[in-house]
């Protein structure tokens, strides 16, 4: 239960404040964002506030804000369709009535003739039954389509996204990646808080009991500053030679209340999977020790986001060029099993898990692939090249096909996720 409830807290936190990057900058520049959803696939909850229908939806894999114009609107009126007008205390059309018409008595039903409801926002026909004046109706800017007693909230050009500014579209798009760094900053910013920093140089933390480094008779606090005769100064270089060594003994010298002290240990075999398969790595279970400073608790969250986002970027490369199995992957079953695995050891590793996922889900949406904000990013950017934006149907064309793509994708990590827990 604990895990079921710490990997809905998560997702929850991770989508919601991406999409909610999505949301502020759009609103910001104008735009009319038409829902703001967590999950896909039908409604579990929604309600309206300011414009925006916000909803949980039932498969959580992703959400979206839906901004007027990124997709073809759902009511397009022709010329010929019988629609009802109902009107606001100005005179102009608040709500416009596409069926079940009988239900809006007071509604004046007329034929549509020529309607744009995109810059001048008016609609022009005739009483039924009475062709002979035309008539014009002006439009409120935030009337409503109803239909199926449904209201859907009228955009006009001024509030689309094709109408901004590409650095406004750009901002808008970027906004969900950026809003993950920022989260995974205010993080570790808090374990530093809480927790305190690593040290720079190679002092232990806390010792593993029955681990070789408790057999070795290393302490807590003791600074290791050689390994066989060659000088230590961080943390990186002791761990580095430790995994290097599976099996090996290594003779250390260490700093322990300002005496040196000699420490021989024998590193454990650990099966770990690497860019060429498994590998068998040296660890003498040891962690690394912490220190309390406001200036270094700043310096952590940034330089651990920034390290983070460059192995990430890494391993990435590595799956493009092949290094890397697709095999590797994981999606949510993965996520959830390994959500499972640090939940037992602790909550701070957890919110350190959560960190690195927020980090992830930014990387991965800049990735310059259709139906991703990276791919979206890049069409502003070739707009900018070419001097006009690309055709909305082309693009369009190009999102749905690398959406499909991205769900065949979801379903084969997933698919390799049972199979790695099940099978």
């Amino acid at each position: 239960m604990n895990t079921v409830i710490a990997f809905i807290f998560m997702f929850g936190l991770l989508v919601f404040i991406h999409e909610f990057g999505h949301l502020i900058f759009a609103k910001r520049a104008g735009m009319l964002a038409r829902e703001f959803a967590i999950g896909f696939g039908p409604k579990i909850f929604a309600f309206t506030k300011n414009e925006t229908v916000y909803t949980i939806r039932l498969l959580p894999i992703g959400g979206y804000v839906r901004v007027a114009g990124e997709d073809p609107e759902i009511i397009d009126l022709k010329p010929g369709h019988h629609i009802g007008l109902e009107f606001n205390e100005s005179g102009k059309v608040n709500k416009i009535i596409v069926n079940n018409k009988s239900k809006h008595p007071n509604a004046r039903v007329i034929e549509v003739e020529r309607v744009d409801l995109d810059h001048d926002l008016i609609i022009e026909g005739y009483e039924i039954d009475e062709q002979d004046e035309k008539l014009r109706f002006d439009v409120d800017s935030k009337a409503y389509f109803v239909m199926d007693e449904r209201e859907t909230q009228i955009a006009p050009y001024d509030r689309q996204f094709a109408s901004k500014t590409p650095g406004q579209r750009a901002m808008q798009l970027f906004a969900g990646p950026m809003m993950n760094f920022l989260l995974a900053i205010f993080i570790f910013l808090i374990l530093g808080i809480i927790q305190g920093v690593p040290t720079e140089e190679a002092r232990l933390g806390e010792i593993q009991p029955g681990s070789p480094a408790e057999e070795a008779g290393f302490q807590s606090s003791d600074e290791v500053i050689q390994i066989e005769g060659n000088a230590v100064s961080t943390w990186e270089e002791f761990t580095t030679i430790v995994r290097a060594n599976p099996g090996q003994e290594l003779n250390m010298t260490v700093l322990r209340d300002g005496q040196s002290e000699a420490v021989t240990v024998i590193p454990g075999e650990v099966i770990v999977e690497g860019p060429e398969g498994e590998e068998t790595i040296g660890q003498i279970g040891v962690y690394q020790a912490f220190e309390k400073s406001i200036l270094g608790t700043f310096k952590y969250g940034i330089t651990q986001t920034y390290d983070t986002t460059s192995l990430i970027l890494t391993n990435l490369g590595m799956l493009i060029t092949g290094q890397y199995s697709i095999d590797m992957l994981s999606g949510p079953v993965g996520i959830y099993d390994a959500t499972d695995q640090v939940v037992q050891t602790g909550f701070m590793n957890f919110l350190m898990w959560t960190a690195i996922l927020s980090i992830n889900l930014g990387v991965i949406n800049l990735v310059p692939l259709p139906a991703l904000d990276g791919g979206r990013l890049l069409f502003v950017g070739v707009e900018l090249i070419r001097g006009k934006p690309m055709e909305p149907e082309k693009e369009g064309i190009f999102h749905f096909v690398g959406f499909a793509f991205l769900m065949l994708l979801m379903i084969i990590v997933t698919w390799n996720d049972i199979q790695r827990l099940f099978l």
